[in-house]
């Protein structure tokens, strides 16, 4: 009775909390969270991989034409499971708030309301952020939406990141997942 109850307690915390437990995005623009960059070839610039700064375990790669997107980037792992994309990262042609507020309201219809706002308060950075796990695998899935007018460390006009935060974060820490994400949370 007590560890229904504590499932249930717990179950009850991360729906309160905005964590979807079925859903979750697994692609953007063709790419797919998972998948083996090899498989995406002919759609990324290979010659452009670069390490990721403080992330040695992870490559990006620019992408190549994508029908409505004016660039973006892939990453994938190198170490655990090499080759298997972990964030896309692609900014749209259209970078006006209209198309910012359509898109929103299209992520708010199928995905519900987002579970965290990124922005900044006057609204530079206009971003929103939903957080998932996959059924499948208990992998946490983090999707962002973000429209930027005038912060130039961030992208310009309007974005999308996609990211599998387990693949990529590999080592011992509280973002860890796997198949025992559930019996750790319970016990």
């Amino acid at each position: 009775m007590i560890k229904a109850l504590s499932f249930f307690l717990t179950l009850f915390f991360f729906i309160a909390a905005g964590v979807a437990f079925a859903g979750a995005p697994y692609q953007v623009g063709g790419f797919v969270l998972g998948q083996d960059i090899k498989s995406f070839e002919d759609r990324v610039i290979m010659d452009t991989m670069l390490p990721i700064r403080y992330s040695e375990n992870i490559q990006e790669v620019e992408i190549k034409f994508t029908q409505g997107f004016k660039s973006g980037l892939i990453a994938y792992g190198t170490c655990d499971q090499p080759g298997h994309i972990v964030r896309i990262k692609l900014k749209y042609a259209d970078s006006s708030k209209k198309f910012y507020k359509d898109l929103l309201k299209r992520f708010k219809e199928r995905f519900g309301q987002p579970d965290e706002y990124r922005g900044d308060p006057f609204k530079i950075v206009d971003a929103w952020k939903w957080s998932f796990v996959d059924e499948q695998k208990n992998h946490r899935i983090s999707l962002i939406l973000q429209h930027n007018t005038k912060d130039e460390e961030e992208k310009m006009g309007n974005a999308v990141k996609l990211t599998n935060t387990c693949l990529l974060y590999t080592s011992p820490s509280p973002r860890d997942c796997g198949p025992d994400l559930v019996f750790r949370i319970l016990h």
